[in-house]
């Protein structure tokens, strides 16, 4: 994609979700079909386009907010990463670290080195890492018509990419140093006093790991079929329950109302 220039000179990023280019920096989604290059600014340094054929997703669960797609990916942020070999799937859950950079959406992660998978992440082989966690049965009591059946609400979001194993010790350190920041800032001071020597040892125990994402499908599947007095019935239900999965359903649900 060549570069296209104005005024003010500056990189950006362009996403394609769903027939809607969003320019990051700009904050404005511009139609497919109407964007002028002259309003931009700077250089395309990423472009990540949206896939709807691969994850199924009926057009009206669509989630299309950017901002809301790395909000629950970072809430969510123990995920699971797939990778096939042999025309053997492997499946390992690791709680990942979310960045935006200019290059797009960066995933971090490690494995522990015992676990052969991390060798699937070579030559250039495309993962999967999907992110999904709130969900919720839906009796077919809360609708208005008894001829109805049970259903699932959930959230998920899918990533693809190509992994890139880092191999320097120091910056492999550093990126762990970025997951403590994440998870528990207060144990960076206890992490600290920890001698470099230590560390390095701890390191030969793990392989970390970065993903350039290129690709996303995102879905939420919160009755948007229902009319709203089944949809507030649903809420008000989940909202008392006991399981805190499903709470958090009925809050997204609420937002949507």
């Amino acid at each position: 994609m060549k570069a296209v220039r104005s005024v003010a000179e500056r990189p950006f990023s362009l996403i394609l979700l769903n027939n809607s280019i969003y320019a990051k920096g700009f904050n404005l989604p511009l139609n497919i079909i109407s964007v002028d290059p002259t309003i931009f600014t700077g250089i395309v340094t990423h472009f990540c386009i949206l896939n709807p054929s691969i994850m199924y997703t009926p057009k009206q669960y669509k989630m299309n907010e950017h901002g809301n797609i790395i909000s629950f990916m970072k809430a969510y942020s123990f995920a699971t990463i797939i990778t096939v070999a042999d025309n053997i799937p492997t499946a390992t859950h690791l709680p990942f670290v979310v960045n935006e950079a200019e290059s797009g959406i960066i995933l971090s992660a490690h494995f522990a080195k015992a676990n052969t998978q991390w060798h699937q992440l070579t030559n250039g082989n495309k993962v999967l890492v999907i992110f999904g966690e709130p969900h919720a049965y839906i009796s077919p009591k809360h609708y208005d018509s008894e001829i109805n059946v049970p259903t699932w609400n959930y959230v998920s979001v899918h990533t693809y990419g190509k992994a890139e194993i880092i191999a320097d010790e120091y910056e492999g350190i550093r990126e762990l140093e970025k997951m403590i920041n994440e998870y528990e800032q207060a144990f960076m001071q206890q992490w600290k006093n920890i001698p470099m020597d230590v560390k390095l040892k701890l390191f030969k125990g793990i392989v970390p790991f970065r993903i350039v994402v290129n690709d996303i499908q995102a879905k939420e599947k919160l009755s948007q079929n229902k009319n709203y007095n089944e949809r507030q019935r649903i809420i008000d239900a989940l909202g008392k329950s006991n399981h805190s999965s499903e709470r958090e359903i009925a809050t997204y649900m609420r937002k949507k109302q």
